[in-house]
């Protein structure tokens, strides 16, 4: 049996024990994320989260690794995963974008912020390597959150 799927990334930026944060302004999901996009046709996952957070924040990451992944089913039988990804070392110079602007918080502050829908758990994900993934499950058209 074959899925679709729309893939796409984000990546937890460290440097010390601050992350890099995107102030969101989309309406369909606002709030301070991770900066992140969607993985275009013929690009790599890996290269694709080095565009993506070159374009919304300036800095050219270097290795980043797999740290797990979230995915849900949407309406129409496809599935949406985004890869997640952490990195540690960086060039460049910090800067915006239309996206929303970017920052440097203190890892720890975080649970205190604005942080976009369900970004909490999304951040045990990145944290915990005894987690792999943040998924949605329906059932009876409820959503069910599970960390695995």
């Amino acid at each position: 049996m074959t899925t679709k799927a729309e893939l796409t990334n984000m990546c937890m930026v460290m440097d010390g024990t601050k992350v890099l944060l995107q102030d969101r302004h989309a309406s369909d999901w606002p709030g301070a994320a991770f900066p992140g996009g969607h993985v275009e046709p013929g690009e790599s996952i890996t290269e694709s989260v080095i565009r993506e957070v070159f374009e919304e924040t300036g800095l050219t990451i270097e290795d980043p690794r797999l740290c797990g992944l979230k995915d849900w089913m949407k309406d129409d039988g496809s599935r949406y995963i985004i890869f997640y990804y952490r990195a540690g070392r960086f060039s460049g110079e910090l800067k915006s974008s239309e996206e929303g602007e970017v920052f440097w918080a203190e890892l720890s502050e975080l649970p205190g912020m604005n942080l976009a829908e369900d970004m909490d758990l999304s951040l045990k994900v990145f944290l915990d390597d005894g987690l792999s993934e943040f998924y949605y499950k329906k059932t009876d058209g409820r959503g069910e959150r599970r960390l695995l």
